[in-house]
């Protein structure tokens, strides 16, 4: 396990490396638009995922715009949902801190949020309603954390809103992991969920050594609705709905 974890290290370390060094090289080409950032990001995210050996299954038709919200399991749901689509994120603004990962995160076009301001909450409101406008999505996690994925959290309905009130579509979308090569031959979702009080840097380093998981991300239907927390409940049972089946199916 030790010499998979280093052997996807070493590959994690390169592919971020040549991702770093495409941006730069993206910038001297001319000016790095909003556009452009998520496509980077997205050729970025992939890279990621094959170095980690990652695989992803997709059902659904990704929405070209408007705003899509998920379940959050971990830091891993942010390339495993951009390799499938370019989009911009609303991140915790802890992850700007990150080494390496929160530059990308920057250089991506992800809009931080101070979870403990209003006034960080009204700002960042104000920069999603101008990314509504752009033929690219954002991404939203209302829960507001990441969880074990025994369930999932109430909706947060604040970063909601922007999309009602101008009547941009919102897209439901579930993310689930399924853990192979167990003693049973399957190790529970939780196993690789980022949760509770551990450190980025341990949960890594446990995702290394994983032998192989698969993510699986459905996309709903894109519904315009008329007010945050009719949204915002809406969504939130149609992706517990959409986990429920997808377990259903595997098991």
């Amino acid at each position: 396990m030790t010499l998979r974890r280093l052997r996807r290290a070493v590959a994690l370390a390169f592919a971020l490396a040549v991702c770093i060094a495409r941006y730069w090289l993206a910038r001297l080409r001319g000016p790095m638009t909003l556009e452009r950032r998520a496509l980077w990001l997205q050729e970025s995210a992939r890279r990621a995922l094959a170095s980690l050996g990652i695989e992803s299954h997709v059902e659904g038709e990704p929405p070209p715009c408007g705003l899509v919200v998920s379940n959050h399991l971990s830091y891993l749901d942010i390339p495993i949902i951009s390799a499938v689509m370019p989009c911009f994120f609303v991140a915790k603004a802890e992850v700007d801190r990150w080494p390496i990962f929160g530059r990308a995160a920057r250089s991506g076009g992800t809009l931080f949020l101070d979870r403990a301001s209003l006034a960080s909450a009204n700002e960042v409101a104000d920069k999603m309603k101008e990314r509504l406008e752009l033929p690219i999505p954002m991404l939203l996690f209302p829960e507001g954390t990441s969880t074990d994925g025994t369930e999932v959290l109430r909706f947060h309905s604040r970063l909601i809103d922007p999309a009602t009130e101008l009547g941009a579509p919102i897209t439901a979308a579930s993310v689930r992991y399924v853990l192979e090569d167990g003693p049973d031959g399957q190790l529970p979702e939780r196993e690789l969920c980022w949760y509770g009080d551990e450190s980025f840097a341990t949960h890594l380093w446990k995702v290394l050594g994983v032998p192989h998981f698969s993510a699986y991300l459905r996309f709903g239907e894109p519904r315009i609705y008329s007010d945050r927390r009719t949204a915002a409940d809406l969504t939130h049972d149609e992706i517990v709905a959409m986990r429920e089946e997808g377990t259903m199916a595997l098991s």
